[in-house]
């Protein structure tokens, strides 16, 4: 039976669902009791068929007495998630709420009435300006994971995004660290990169994930997306490249080619996100 104070976190990503049940212990921390993760492949990256492939997933994983727990924290893959970061300029504290309601009506790329939104206070410039995080997702696809785990008889306590939940595991794990840091978060439909310094954050999604090795591997070697995806899994790895000799194997040697072209693609927006962020944002190098 599960203790009355435990919980369930779900990563709802674009390639997998990934839980944890997590119990309260004596010493104010959380201890983890259990993980498990499903594979959802490629209907997991393709809005028409995801959620079924989401039903499935869930239902097998929730299944286990493990995850008994009712009470379920979300996160939706991050290709769903709208974010910015966002300066507005110096007002009286009272018209603050009405100057963020304007910033999201005029940055949120759909109709404020079809999203839900919310905002978070980064801090302020030296120009006084305040800086703030908006970040909002499509209502349907919230009300759609809500049906879904409802129906499994959980209810869901809080729908985090997947920049602010690695945010705050970053912050209560290395509060310590000083200078500028950056955290890359290769996910299987896209990345995000994370910097943290001097309390402030910024963060960016690039549109290159994991699935794109396994995709154009796919399609060089006419597979199915499942067979190429274990494929990658088992026997791939990033190719030296330069003179280093191929591996024997064919199907090897060309999923670590096409890994390299994919990791290359990732480095320079890794790297253009660097140079923006120390430009733009006046930050340190990580």
């Amino acid at each position: 039976m599960a203790n009355s104070n435990s919980f369930l976190c779900i990563d709802l990503g674009a390639g997998s669902v990934k839980i944890a049940a997590f119990e309260p212990n004596d010493a104010g921390g959380l201890t983890l009791k259990a993980f498990a993760q499903q594979p959802l492949g490629l209907p997991g990256a393709q809005d028409a068929v995801r959620e079924g492939a989401l039903k499935k997933a869930l239902a097998t994983l929730l299944s286990d007495p493990a995850f008994a727990s009712k009470k379920i924290n979300l996160c939706p893959p991050g290709y769903q998630v709208f974010s910015k970061f966002s300066k507005l300029p110096p007002v009286e504290a009272k018209k603050i709420a009405e100057i963020i309601q304007l910033d999201a009506q005029n940055n949120i790329p759909f109709p404020i009435e079809e999203v839900v939104w919310d905002h978070q206070v980064i801090g302020a410039s030296s120009d006084s300006e305040l800086e703030i995080l908006l970040v909002a997702i499509k209502s349907e696809l919230v009300d759609r994971v809500f049906n879904t785990v409802g129906a499994l008889g959980k209810s869901v306590d809080l729908v985090d995004t997947p920049q602010t939940a690695l945010c705050n595991a970053f912050r209560h794990n290395y509060s310590e660290l000083g200078g500028c840091s950056m955290v890359l978060d290769i996910g299987a439909k896209s990345s995000n990169v994370l910097f943290f310094e001097d309390g402030k954050i910024f963060s960016r999604s690039i549109n290159i994930g994991a699935n794109a090795i396994t995709q154009e591997f796919a399609t060089e070697q006419k597979m199915r997306f499942p067979e190429a995806e274990q494929f990658k899994l088992e026997q791939g790895f990033v190719a030296l490249g330069g003179a280093y000799q191929d591996p024997d194997n064919p199907q090897q040697a060309a999923v670590s080619k096409i890994a390299r072209q994919v990791m290359t693609r990732l480095h320079i927006q890794v790297n253009q996100t660097i140079q923006s962020y120390k430009t733009q944002r006046k930050g340190g190098a990580p």
